[in-house]
């Protein structure tokens, strides 16, 4: 029988613990992904016990909690804290989320922080999300028109009806918990463009302004960028935004079959 086993340097162990005053009222434990590059150590995972009478109810108010308080090195990202930017995803209670909207209260027992699977990490909880920007700029996120400017005091119109169609769509904040939770994203990201890039590259074929659907659609007509989504629906089942990016790679590739009739 053929084993498999992680490569050495990729093991996690067991880090520090760092326990609440023994007279902490309301103590809840949380143990962190570490990973320090310039150390030459392996990944560890931190424990923190803290008393959740000191910081605010998100996962993410218990972190900032953790960094100022008991461990300045913890190292994340985080900027809006309402769900906007997308900057705090991470893996918390092994699901991809906002730590900025993840209530402490809903996870029972240990909670448990990763940095966003299956992407390289540059510290701690922060992935590399380099490639990830890549190709959502390669899907040219930006209107694209033929017909000339309208002058200043005017505007591109649009109907209500038309306008509804890009609700679902304009509201995705590029956090990649969808992208990060697609096995068919992990397998082939190289390729594969992925839940959240093609979502954004619906929002724009939907869009009745955009005159550039037809090079647009030409542009995903390819074996790896659309279709290796197999509609896992693990992309719908995680997104944060309660968005629906299955359904617009779905609209894709029904654009494609209707433009090859």
């Amino acid at each position: 029988m053929v084993e498999f086993t992680l490569p050495e340097n990729s093991k996690i162990g067991t880090g520090k613990t760092v326990t609440a005053a023994s007279n902490s009222l309301k103590k809840k434990i949380f143990k962190i992904y570490r990973w320090d590059p310039d150390s030459g150590e392996n990944p560890r995972m931190d424990t923190f016990e803290i008393d959740l009478n000191n910081c605010g109810p998100m996962v993410l108010d218990a972190l900032l909690h953790i960094k100022n308080d008991l461990d300045p090195t913890l190292t994340l990202r985080r900027s809006c804290r309402e769900g906007i930017c997308g900057s705090c995803a991470m893996n918390i209670d092994g699901r991809n989320t906002l730590a900025c909207t993840k209530a402490i209260a809903d996870v029972d027992g240990e909670v448990k922080v990763y940095p966003l699977p299956h992407m390289a990490v540059v510290k701690d909880l922060v992935p590399d999300l380099t490639h990830f920007y890549a190709q959502y700029a390669s899907i040219k996120p930006w209107m694209q028109t033929e017909s000339p400017t309208p002058p200043e005091d005017e505007e591109r119109l649009q109907s209500k009806e038309d306008r509804a169609k890009l609700d679902g769509l304009y509201e995705c904040i590029l956090c990649a918990c969808c992208s990060t939770s697609c096995p068919s994203y992990w397998w082939n990201s190289d390729r594969y463009l992925g839940p959240a890039a093609l979502l954004q590259a619906y929002r724009w074929i939907a869009d009745s302004r955009d005159e550039a659907t037809g090079e647009r659609l030409e542009e995903l007509e390819d074996p790896f960028k659309l279709y290796r989504c197999h509609t896992i629906m693990n992309c719908t089942d995680t997104c944060p935004k309660g968005l629906n990016p299955a359904k617009a790679i779905a609209e894709i590739k029904k654009l494609q079959v209707m433009k090859g009739t």
